[in-house]
């Protein structure tokens, strides 16, 4: 399949690219200025020239706290961009996958969250994934949508990434230990993906949870990371817990945005690995990025 993936400097976008050729796909990356979700026109015409089996948008402003300031610039590229790439598709007759977040619910279910539960984002990021997930089923009813969440991996800004450099610069470093959600390895997701892209067509549209398969805090994750960094001989910090409500940002964050992904595994087919079998991947790439770059 030649796959057209909008976006090309995320985690996600990279894992997709890499991935590609071990599914037997071309995955071909487009980002700015080549295309930029907050200036709809030329999208259609992109994909099109492009001529993909299938369209996956990997696209989206992730800035959290900053979206609280850039609501505009926000609401710009996760629902309107979405939707003209979901129109696009449409219009040419090709599924379309879209990637949404955990931060479309509130975290106060205190148990995993299914499909149809109710919404309830706490900030703009989480509105603006969500309005983009409406406006794409509006536009392309057959569109097949995505949420995950705790994304990380070797390439880009993430959580594992910012332990592994704290570790390196403090002897003490205090971690929310109340919020909970399910980490995912990019890789991991980006081979989810690219398995239900063989199974999309004639795939019936709406959304599914696409996640790694086992919860954590944040602690619980850092703890893991500090596991694997002292096991590789590195000095680590000493981890205390904190409430999250002592984490003081512009963005609120749920507090349990776990995920039920089992309609995912019913329909494709497709089960992500849980964080304990997926983050030494992440850490030893990261710490192998680190020693090549030295």
């Amino acid at each position: 399949m030649r796959i057209f993936v909008a976006g090309s400097s995320g985690q996600l976008a990279r894992a997709l690219k890499a991935r590609g050729a071990a599914h037997g796909h071309l995955v071909e990356t487009f980002g700015r200025p080549v295309l930029d979700l907050a200036d709809p026109d030329g999208a259609a015409a992109l994909i099109e020239g492009f001529a993909p089996d299938l369209v996956l948008n990997a696209a989206a402003y992730t800035a959290v706290d900053r979206a609280e300031s850039e609501a505009e610039l926000a609401m710009a590229i996760n629902r309107d961009g979405a939707a003209q790439l979901a129109a696009g598709a449409r219009k040419l007759g090709l599924p379309f996958l879209h990637v949404s977040t955990d931060y479309v619910f509130d975290g106060e279910k205190r148990a995993p969250y299914v499909e149809v539960d109710a919404t309830h984002p706490l900030g703009v990021y989480g509105h603006t994934k969500l309005e983009g997930e409406r406006q794409v089923l509006a536009e392309n009813p057959d569109a097949l949508i995505f949420r995950t969440g705790w994304v990380y991996g070797a390439d880009g800004g993430n959580f594992v990434r910012t332990m592994i450099r704290l570790a390196g610069e403090r002897e003490n470093l205090d971690i929310v230990a109340d919020r909970y959600g399910n980490p995912t390895l990019a890789a991991d997701l980006a081979d989810g993906l690219l398995t239900i892209a063989a199974k999309a067509r004639g795939a019936s549209g709406g959304v599914f949870h696409l996640a790694g398969n086992a919860e954590a805090s944040w602690f619980d994750l850092a703890a893991g990371v500090m596991a694997r960094l002292s096991a590789a001989g590195r000095k680590v910090p000493a981890l205390g817990k904190i409430s999250g409500d002592a984490y003081i940002a512009p963005a609120a964050r749920p507090r349990d945005s776990r995920l039920d992904c089992t309609r995912a595994e019913q329909v494709f087919g497709v089960r992500l690995a849980g964080w304990p079998q997926s983050l030494g991947v992440a850490v030893d790439a990261i710490l192998d990025s680190d020693r090549s770059a030295a």
